[in-house]
């Protein structure tokens, strides 16, 4: 039977009490048990803090080491699975947008961090090498769930306000590829551009059809993504048909037609092709390179 990747809301990983809630702060352990299944993805965002352990974390078509100290860090639509030794200790803090852009004036304020949404669709984790920078984490996480756990109404604004300290505190260390574009000019049109291409990849929309969205002009979108990746918007696009085409050949037992019949692709041997042409093999050599490595 063909497998599918499935999308979790956040109360799928909430215990019964919370399920009203929209963000969900606790101790993530070995014991830590939802009925989901891996690979799936999220419709809410994630930052998972682990401080003791080891194993493998995939996000997408990226596999990351775990050590200690490392933070990981999700946006919605990314397809991840996690493995880990029985000694796994840390962290979690999950969220939907509308729980921490609730009171804020700026909307696009999710898409100011590094590590959200990230325009070369990679993030890899932060990793604390000051053990002072880890231990004022564990203090934060500790207090939200001191909040969280004391009352059956916790403070709100406060969790709202921990959860802000822990995203900034994360960003002002986290370092990659795009850390000066996402502080750069134009930068939020490029991750909104982004995020809108997540939400709408498998309905195939143009160039003009994300203008329009944004409000902008076509000519405008595709000069400031050139201006701020060095790429076109059409490159963008294939970029992601590739990307969703990796996610499901690693992550689920789909065939290759089921795959481009999913993703809209109504010629099988262009789907082929198009593979080949941006990866350098087909579908079949990349889902079997992968299972050997």
């Amino acid at each position: 039977m063909a497998q599918n990747i499935p999308t979790y809301s956040l109360n799928s990983f909430s215990n019964a009490k919370h399920l009203s809630r929209q963000f969900q702060v606790e101790v993530f352990d070995a014991n830590r048990h939802f009925k989901v299944s891996y690979p799936h993805r999220h419709d809410f965002f994630e930052v998972l803090f682990l401080t003791k352990g080891s194993g493998f974390h995939v996000i997408d078509s990226s596999k990351y080491k775990i050590e200690p100290n490392t933070v990981f860090f999700m946006s919605p639509g990314q397809a991840h699975k996690i493995e880990f030794s029985s000694d796994i200790e840390g962290y979690i803090f999950i969220f939907t947008s509308e729980f921490y852009l609730i009171n804020k004036n700026n909307n696009n304020r999710l898409l100011e961090f590094p590590f959200f949404f990230t325009i070369n669709q990679d993030n890899p984790p932060l990793i604390f090498s000051d053990g002072n920078d880890a231990k004022f984490l564990i203090q934060l996480f500790t207090q939200a769930i001191v909040v969280t756990t004391k009352s059956d109404s916790p403070n709100m604004e406060l969790l709202r306000s921990l959860l802000d300290s822990i995203l900034n505190y994360c960003a002002s260390l986290y370092k990659s590829d795009e850390y000066e574009l996402s502080t750069g000019k134009g930068h939020l049109l490029v991750k909104r551009f982004f995020q809108l291409v997540e939400e709408n990849y498998q309905n195939n929309l143009s160039v003009n059809q994300y203008a329009e969205k944004l409000n902008i002009t076509s000519n405008h979108l595709t000069q400031t993504i050139r201006q701020l990746t060095g790429r076109t918007s059409n490159d963008i696009l294939q970029s992601k048909q590739i990307l969703e085409i990796k996610r499901l050949l690693i992550h689920t037992n789909l065939t290759v037609t089921q795959i481009a019949d999913q993703l809209n692709f109504t010629d099988q041997s262009y789907f082929t092709k198009f593979f080949k042409k941006n990866t350098g093999i087909t579908p079949h050599k990349f889902r079997t390179s992968y299972s050997d490595s």
